[in-house]
C-alpha cells in the first residue's frame, strides 16, 4: 500500500525545484566500502555527484547515507547530507523506493516539497549529464517514471539453466530452437537513474505501465556487484581516458 499521507497534507504546496537523491549505504557486502572506493583516483560516489551537478538540472543534490565517512566524502564533492538514513533502511534487503520516499519525507518535513526528483545510483560513473537531461525531457502527463535501460546482449528466450538434479535445461523450451532474429528484443533496467514527480514516487511503480525507458548503449552500462565487475569497469575507464 502506498503511503500518501504526507503528500495529502501538502496538496498544492509543491515548490518548483528539482532534487537529486543519491543513495549510498555504508554496508556494501560483495565489494566492501564500494561507494567510496577509489576509481581512477576518485571516490566512486564522486562521479554521480559531479554528473548531477554538471547537468544543471537540480537545485539540490542530496546523498542519503547511514555512514559518516560517506557523508563527509559526499560533502567534499558538493552534495548535501541534511539527514542520516535510519538503520532499518540501510540493510541489503531494502529497495530503492523506500529509501527515496524517506528522503522525500525529510524534505516535506522541511516544508518544501520538490515537484520533481531523480534518484541516481552512486555506482554509475559512466552516466553523463546529457543522460539525465534526456531522462527529464521524457517526463510528461502520460509518463510517471523515466529510467535508464539497455538491451540484453543475447536473446533471453534462449537462456539455459542447471536444474537441481544437475541436468541442463532451457528456461523457455518453446523458444530454444528459434533463430535470434525471430525473437523479440528484451531490455533491462540499467541501474543508473529514475526520474519522477514527487507525487509519483509515492503513488506509482517504477516499472509500471506509465514508465518509459531511456535507452543507452550497452558499452556504457556496468553492474558493480563483484570484484570482476570492478575490474571490467577500471578497464572501461582506462579506455575512456585514452579516447
Amino acid at each position: 500500500m502506498k503511503d500518501t499521507s504526507l503528500l495529502q497534507s501538502n496538496q498544492g504546496d509543491y515548490t518548483p525545484y528539482r532534487v537529486a537523491v543519491i543513495p549510498a549505504r555504508g554496508g556494501s557486502q560483495r565489494i566492501p566500502r564500494k561507494n567510496i572506493r577509489l576509481l581512477d583516483g576518485k571516490p566512486l560516489i564522486g562521479y554521480s555527484i559531479e554528473t548531477a551537478i554538471d547537468s544543471e538540472l537540480f537545485d539540490r543534490v542530496i546523498v542519503s547515507t547511514d555512514d559518516a565517512e560517506i557523508a563527509e566524502v559526499a560533502r567534499k564533492f558538493g552534495a548535501e547530507t541534511p539527514f542520516f538514513r535510519p538503520a532499518d533502511l540501510a540493510d541489503h534487503m531494502t529497495g530503492t523506493t523506500p529509501v527515496m520516499q524517506h528522503a522525500l519525507r525529510c524534505l516535506i518535513d522541511e516544508g518544501k516539497t520538490p515537484d520533481q526528483a531523480c534518484l541516481i545510483y552512486a555506482t554509475c560513473p559512466l552516466l553523463t549529464p546529457d543522460d539525465l537531461q534526456q531522462g527529464l525531457a521524457q517526463l510528461d502527463e502520460s509518463t510517471a517514471f523515466c529510467f535508464s535501460a539497455t538491451t540484453f546482449a543475447f536473446p533471453i528466450q534462449r537462456a539455459l539453466h542447471i536444474q537441481k538434479n544437475g541436468e541442463l535445461a532451457p528456461m523457455f523450451p518453446e523458444h530454444i530452437g528459434k533463430r535470434s532474429q525471430d525473437l523479440a528484443e528484451a531490455i533491462h533496467d540499467a541501474g543508473q537513474f529514475y526520474w519522477a514527480s514527487t507525487k509519483d514516487w509515492f503513488e506509482q511503480e517504477i516499472f509500471g505501465p506509465r514508465s518509459k525507458p531511456l535507452m543507452l548503449p550497452r558499452h556504457r552500462i556496468q553492474d558493480l556487484d563483484t570484484e570482476e565487475d570492478w575490474l571490467r569497469l577500471t578497464q572501461i575507464m582506462a579506455l575512456k581516458n585514452k579516447s
